[in-house]
């Protein structure tokens, strides 16, 4: 019926601290124990959706790779986008993937970070979106407004378009407190979802009017693209040489066959912290809590624990958020401007703004434990099967202890197994690589020590990965 094209490739810097250039908030759990990403896939099981298209920054395409398996999604392709140039020229990759594979049937354009609260309700829009589509319109949903909101653009709905829907009769920017209170009790202007189905033919002849630069750039970076293990890479300077542009401005502002369906299904875009504290469960004091939290005589609170103990009391309307490396305090009404906050912790040159106490690889993951000048200690995931590049270091030397599981290490020409309580040694200089052959994963503790600890000392002789 449809091909599912999944916008992943945002930063989400307003719920920093959780939400990390690295590991963006798509790719987190913040309302279940499935990140926005899978959740975003798991709404479409059973409407007859073909293999989806899944569009990301090449620093997330094992992250979501190993999602994406992880959730069972065998068949998707990941299209990695050499650089961010908006939802236009990556909206006309898929669909020159969907051409060039006979996919003529609508794409369904999701943003991978959205919240959707009533998913029937979703399904009953996206049937009638379909049927506007075949009818060769470009569709969007219109999001019943529920609040006075100056954060969203707005749609205002046009001529009634038999039972499904309306025509476009105009996009407006995100509009004042008074022109967005006149909206929400007009009856016809809607907030703009950010989500579409558009017929991939339809959708490249709108770009050709409209952007036919966008167009052909897209055009000759799919004609040049090159499969890498579970990646799909449009050459790199062809689609650099694209025009950047949203998919509202570049093309449904400007068609004549743009149409909307109406959609009151509890929906998000989990922009914000207060966006967050709107859909999660609240107390009968308003608070939102997540994790290990004491909150007491407090109102109107958004908490969340990761890694200690967090308590409160005797205050109201405050976002704490406590990752294992930074803590934010501020203002629930300020969401908005935790942009600002992170642009200045990114000149002050903060490794915070992009990464994680806990750093995800395609083999696992590692953490941070302790660091001092002349050395740094680390608890190292492997996940089942996976191994780590074949490599050396200059400025290094590392002690292994395994925790659980069984390594296989292979120190120069020699290989051999260390399980639970035992422990190698590295010597600076040596060509060394961890594998773990066993089911379980394998956990462990490395201590290094040196006169550099930078991640930047690894010398890769092979990897898997294909990383430099």
């Amino acid at each position: 019926m449809f091909t599912p094209v999944i916008l992943a490739g945002g930063s989400g810097t307003r719920l920093w601290p959780l939400s990390r250039r690295k590991r963006p908030k798509q790719f987190l759990s913040l309302l279940d124990d499935r990140s926005l990403l899978v959740s975003t896939l798991a709404r479409l099981d059973g409407l007859g959706a073909g293999p989806p298209i899944v569009i990301c920054q090449e620093d997330h395409r094992f992250l979501a790779a190993e999602q994406l398996r992880q959730a069972g999604v065998e068949d998707a392709i990941l299209l990695l986008e050499p650089e961010g140039r908006g939802t236009a020229p990556a909206i006309a990759l898929a669909a020159w993937v969907a051409e060039t594979q006979g996919r003529d049937s609508p794409l369904l354009v999701l943003p991978s970070d959205h919240h959707l609260a009533d998913e029937t309700a979703f399904r009953q829009a996206l049937l009638q979106a379909l049927r506007l589509a075949e009818q060769g319109r470009l569709v969007t949903f219109g999001v019943v407004p529920t609040r006075a909101e100056t954060g969203y653009g707005y749609l205002q709905a046009g001529e009634r378009l038999g039972d499904d829907g309306y025509a476009v009769a105009r996009f407006v920017e995100k509009p004042d407190a008074v022109t967005a209170e006149a909206f929400r009790g007009s009856g016809e202007h809607y907030w703009n979802s950010g989500m579409f189905v558009l017929p991939p033919e339809g959708y490249l002849a709108a770009l050709d009017t409209f952007e036919p630069a966008m167009l052909d750039a897209c055009r000759r970076a799919m004609a040049g693209a090159v499969s890498d293990l579970d990646f799909l890479r449009p050459h790199a300077d062809a689609f650099l040489a694209s025009p950047s542009g949203s998919v509202d401005v570049a093309v449904m502002e400007r068609t004549r066959d743009a149409a909307m369906v109406t959609l009151a299904a509890g929906w998000s875009d989990i922009g914000s912290w207060q966006a967050l504290w709107e859909v999660l469960p609240h107390d009968v004091h308003g608070n939102a809590l997540q994790g290990d939290v004491c909150c007491e005589a407090s109102k109107g609170m958004l908490v969340h624990a990761e890694s200690r103990l967090v308590a409160t009391l005797g205050v109201e309307n405050l976002m704490v958020v406590e990752t294992a490396d930074a803590v934010l305090v501020a203002d629930r009404r300020r969401a908005q401007d935790i942009r600002q906050l992170v642009e200045s912790l990114e000149v002050d040159g903060r490794n915070e703004v992009s990464e994680h106490a806990t750093a995800f690889r395609p083999w696992g993951h590692y953490q941070s434990v302790d660091a001092g000048p002349r050395h740094q200690v680390k608890r190292i995931v492997v996940e089942p099967g996976a191994r780590l590049s074949r490599q050396l270091h200059h400025h290094r030397a590392e002690h292994w202890v395994v925790v659980s599981g069984t390594a296989r290490v292979t120190l120069d020409d020699r290989q051999f197994l260390i399980g639970e309580n035992e422990s190698t040694y590295i010597p600076m200089g040596r060509v060394h690589c961890l594998e773990n052959p066993g089911l379980i994963p394998l956990a462990l503790i490395e201590v290094q020590s040196g006169s550099y600890l930078g991640e930047d000392d690894i010398v890769r002789l092979d990897d898997r990965y294909g990383r430099e």
